[in-house]
């Protein structure tokens, strides 16, 4: 066998030339047997915390619906032998039409987190949004990723100051653009993880950016200084020193203290419960953004715009570009499917800004829609999730580059050899 141009048939040739060996993909090539093991493997809390939408869901099954709404329609007898899959997004040629979306609390399914998405995300070339919820520091990950592209992601706290630091934090570290994510200015509500009683925060756990933070640190001091005499507490469980115990552990690895003082310090739970204080903001309006652009020099992408007046509004105020998202169905049940609301939202902001697009993306095929419809890009979440769940950096390397392949090679086999070739006239809609 010889490789032929293009990411997908390279890939596949990889795969089959391991397969002479005896040697197959290290997880599933397909999305349904990838999350099968993932929910066979992962413990309960780990699957249901990536897994869970809000409420019934409808809104995660509205936005895989959605998909099956298109189908494409191929073109045959054109020269797809050479292809080009890159786009450009904020001056940054890319190698593919993909980013890795921001994930919180990626502790929960491997212990290297983050830190082994962005490795992942690095070799391939493909950037990384840092997660606002990360369980490591964004300078480490970024750390990590060399020249590789990254953005970084913001849940605006209610403390300004706190939003400020971040945002310098990410211009240090190299970040491309801040992605402030809207759909989030309060938790959703989450069935799977409130029947298991479980918020990672709550445990310390997804608040790395926060515990490295110096702004957030002082806040930490000045409560556990400040904090009023507690009423008499229920007689310790397992669980709860178990919880303690995490807490003082996620204490340690951000400041430096020793574990065993940690345990007996009072500022691992003064974090947990300032980051529960601080965490978002509901009372941010369109006006806010103008503080924000004045605080950073970074594009502002607006994460969560799914109303085309949102979309027209966005760029009269100057933002930089939209993600289309419904948060991966995690917060308002029976919301619109982000696919549905993705026609209107490009046909609203035109040319003027890239339109981004996430929830519901599991295989190239799926990117192609996603793109032929009018997004720039599309964010990946649950897939690599659970890539990093079950083998780690290779995990999530593999799963983005069967995506990328996959892309590749359905934009060939359609009859087109570059993304600008993708419009609407491609797809027929079925339902």
């Amino acid at each position: 066998m010889t490789s032929a141009a293009g990411t997908g048939r390279r890939r596949q040739d990889a795969v089959y030339r391991a397969g002479v060996y005896g040697r197959h993909p290290r997880v599933p090539t397909v999305y349904r047997a990838l999350a099968r093991e993932a929910r066979r493997r992962l413990d309960a809390r780990a699957y249901g915390y990536v897994a869970g939408g809000a409420g019934d869901e409808a809104t995660q099954r509205a936005d895989r619906m959605a998909f099956d709404a298109w189908s494409v329609v191929p073109r045959v007898l054109r020269d797809v032998s050479r292809r080009d899959t890159s786009v450009e997004l904020f001056g940054r040629r890319l190698p593919a039409p993909v980013l890795l979306g921001p994930v919180g609390a990626l502790e929960l399914v491997h212990p290297e987190a983050d830190l082994a998405v962005a490795r992942a995300a690095a070799a391939v070339g493909v950037p990384m949004v840092f997660s606002n919820q990360a369980s490591v520091p964004l300078e480490i990950t970024a750390g990590a990723m060399g020249d590789s592209p990254r953005w970084m992601q913001l849940y605006w706290s209610t403390s300004d100051e706190l939003v400020e630091s971040l945002l310098g934090r990410a211009e240090a570290a190299g970040c491309e653009a801040v992605v402030v994510t809207l759909d989030t200015t309060m938790l959703g509500w989450r069935p799977r993880d409130l029947d298991l009683g479980h918020l990672p925060f709550a445990l310390g756990k997804g608040i790395a950016q926060y515990t490295s933070d110096p702004v957030f640190r002082r806040l930490v001091e000045q409560r556990a200084v400040a904090a009023p005499p507690r009423d008499p507490q229920p007689r310790p469980t397992v669980s709860a020193v178990r919880a303690m115990v995490g807490m003082a552990r996620a204490w340690s690895t951000a400041t430096g203290m020793p574990v065993r003082e940690a345990l007996r310090s009072p500022l691992p739970r003064a974090a947990v419960e300032v980051f529960l204080g601080i965490y978002s903001r509901p009372s941010i309006t369109w006006a806010d953004l103008a503080w924000l652009r004045s605080r950073t020099t970074l594009p502002v992408v607006l994460k969560g715009v799914l109303h085309p007046d949102d979309a027209r509004r966005a760029v009269e105020e100057g933002v930089d570009g939209v993600v289309v998202s419904t948060h991966g169905g995690r917060q308002v049940d029976r919301s619109i499917a982000s696919l549905d609301a993705l026609p209107d939202v490009v046909d609203a902001v035109g040319d003027r800004i890239p339109v981004l697009f996430d929830s519901g993306i599991r295989s190239g095929a799926d990117v192609l829609v996603a793109l032929a419809l009018g997004a720039r890009a599309a964010l990946l979440g649950r897939p690599y999730a659970w890539g990093l769940g079950l083998a780690g950096e290779a995990g999530v390397r593999q799963v983005v580059e069967d995506v990328i392949g996959e892309f590749d090679l359905t934009l060939g086999l359609t009859g087109h050899t570059a993304v600008g070739q993708l419009t609407r006239e491609v797809l027929r809609r079925t339902r």
